[in-house]
């Protein structure tokens, strides 16, 4: 498939990777390819129309009218945070399961049926938003009801989850196979991860089902009422999920990219499998942030959910942001690569896409995403940050910059591990997760400060005064003229990557192969037991990061509840 690729395979159609060490059989491979690439155009459509709605945003701007922006912001966020990354999961699945266990794809025939399903529920999608929407009446990503969108977003949506769940399915019989013919073998940490992603991601994905299955019938007369409080509840099991599909696979992304080009060792098998189980039973917990000011649900139900079972899914992100850099400092130092407290840190592959794409992710997803993700999930906090701009703050903080950074990283090994291809307009590549990475990090930060310090309301085109309010506009346009800014690189830094992935597969060099970065062992390695040398090395280095993390963590939570004080005075 493709023609690109330069690899000889044997007789049973597996080849071994010369930069791994894994066997990869072609059925796995060939979907890797296909959903890979169309995770790019996604990533493209939804680029373009970030443009439009970056420069409608700022009001110095204002480029489009109220009804042309909800249409342009719903394509922009249907492709980026939708079909971009539930693409690039389903052959991050692939990469887990059948690469790192060396085995054939599991019904490939029903891995072509899920990407031709997807694929005709995202132009659906695209289509009945672009063609079918009047002004002010764009679906937006949560198309809540009793607002009407087309019946055809509704089916296209549909469409493409039940797509999803298609392809989900080789991924589910190839791990049922490994484990009926090896029923002693642990898996592979990076197929554990790819594993409990899978679970989520049923969760999320049959979420959709009951969101836009009953919707559809609702827009076709079948039905002749459908509860909004219904809707809402369904909807974040599949618009939250989403995103936690997101943190699982980017995390497994993580320990795949950090092993394979920083040469990291896993710092304890043991807890980082046991974080991925407590996000099994606890991370789609956060969808209940979204439901705070919901007068259906009890104050109860929000408090369980913001606090006793959040604790488990912070506990989990906690373990995984400790252990993903104690094993990245603990391999370096190792190996010779660590003088000093930070030494292990500075002498990394820093020129590599890959390697600088990947610990921009975690330190951009920690310190913005993660943190402003846990204050949003306390009730009280939350009131200052609920639709407010700052809540697409947070997730183009966790998505559009953590999640898709890590992406980025892997798409570019995926050119050279799945492709053969080495690295087209190398001195872009090299630049181009910093710029997309600092940029993105600048817009985020302005949109929080927008939304929490002058309660700036998100999905808000042009017009920003608003009557019976305090806001003005004129008191935020400093933010919005470095929002706009950042919005215009981060997005021209999208755009190149987009270019040195198509440069790549058409005119990049043949890749000549052996061990990229310091990788030392197969990243099959089941880990049966924790290494003993690993825990020989010095992880001080990580455990400062860690003190600064809290540290960070402290004063913004304790900045949230001043502000939060501040908003009711009581007495003269």
């Amino acid at each position: 498939m493709f023609g690109l690729s330069t690899y000889d395979y044997d007789d049973d159609g597996f080849r071994r990777c010369s930069v791994t060490g894994l066997d990869i059989h072609r059925s796995a491979e060939d979907m890797v390819k296909l959903y890979g690439l169309t995770a790019i155009l996604a990533l493209a459509v939804g680029g373009v129309f970030a443009v439009f709605v970056a420069l409608t945003r700022w009001e110095v701007v204002g480029l489009l009218s109220p009804g042309d922006f909800y249409t342009y912001l719903s394509i922009h966020a249907w492709n980026l945070l939708i079909f971009w990354m539930v693409f690039m999961e389903v052959a991050i699945l692939y990469v887990g399961g059948p690469f790192v266990l060396g085995r054939k794809l599991a019904l490939p025939s029903l891995a072509k049926v899920g990407y031709v399903v997807m694929l005709a529920g995202a132009v659906t999608v695209n289509a009945a938003i672009w063609l079918t929407s009047y002004p002010n009446n764009a679906p937006l990503l949560t198309s809540y009801v009793p607002l009407e969108s087309s019946w055809q977003f509704y089916l296209g949506a549909l469409v493409f989850v039940l797509g999803a769940i298609i392809a989900a399915l080789p991924f589910f019989a190839t791990m049922w196979k490994e484990k009926r013919e090896n029923p002693g073998k642990t898996l592979p940490l990076v197929a554990f991860g790819a594993f409990a992603t899978s679970i989520i991601a049923f969760e999320a994905l049959l979420g959709g089902v009951l969101t836009y299955g009953p919707a559809l019938l609702w827009r076709l007369e079948i039905l002749a009422t459908l509860d909004s409080a219904f809707y809402r509840q369904m909807y974040w099991i599949i618009g939250h999920g989403s995103q936690q599909i997101n943190l699982l696979a980017m995390i497994t992304v993580w320990y795949f990219l950090t092993h394979v080009v920083g040469g990291a060792e896993v710092a304890s098998q043991k807890v980082s499998r046991t974080a991925f189980v407590l996000y099994l039973f606890f991370i789609n917990m956060g969808a209940a942030h979204h439901l705070m000011s919901d007068p259906v649900v009890s104050t109860g139900w929000r408090m369980w959910n913001t606090s006793y079972a959040a604790y488990g899914a912070v506990l989990a992100s906690m373990i995984h942001a400790f252990a993903i850099p104690a094993g990245l400092e603990a391999g370096r130092r190792a190996k010779g690569k660590g003088g000093g407290l930070f030494g292990w840190l500075w002498s990394g592959p820093w020129d590599d896409p890959g390697f600088s794409a990947t610990i921009l992710s975690i330190v951009l997803f920690g310190f913005l995403g993660g943190i402003t993700g846990v204050m949003m999930g306390q009730m009280q906090l939350n009131m200052t940050w609920h639709n407010t701009l700052a809540t697409p703050g947070h997730f183009h903080a966790t998505v559009a910059t953590g999640t898709t950074l890590a992406f980025m990283g892997l798409g570019y090994y995926v050119l050279r591990l799945v492709f053969g291809r080495d690295w087209a307009l190398g001195p872009l590549a090299k630049i181009q997760p910093f710029l997309y990475g600092g940029a993105m990090g600048v817009t985020v930060v302005m949109m929080m400060y927008a939304g929490v310090l002058f309660g700036v309301p998100r999905r808000h085109p042009a017009v920003m005064d608003i009557p019976g309010t305090e806001f003005s506009f004129e008191a935020a346009a400093p933010f919005f003229a470095v929002f706009g800014i950042g919005a215009l690189v981060s997005i021209v830094a999208g755009a190149l990557f987009v270019v040195v992935a198509l440069a790549t597969l058409f005119t990049g060099d043949e890749f000549e192969g052996g061990p990229v970065g310091d990788l030392s062992q197969t990243v099959a390695d089941g880990g049966e037991a924790d290494h003993d040398p690993v825990h020989e090395q010095s992880m001080r280095g990580t455990f400062v990061l860690t003190l600064v993390f809290f540290a960070t963590f402290v004063v913004l939570t304790a900045l949230n509840w001043y502000l939060l004080s501040n908003i009711w005075q009581i007495g003269p």
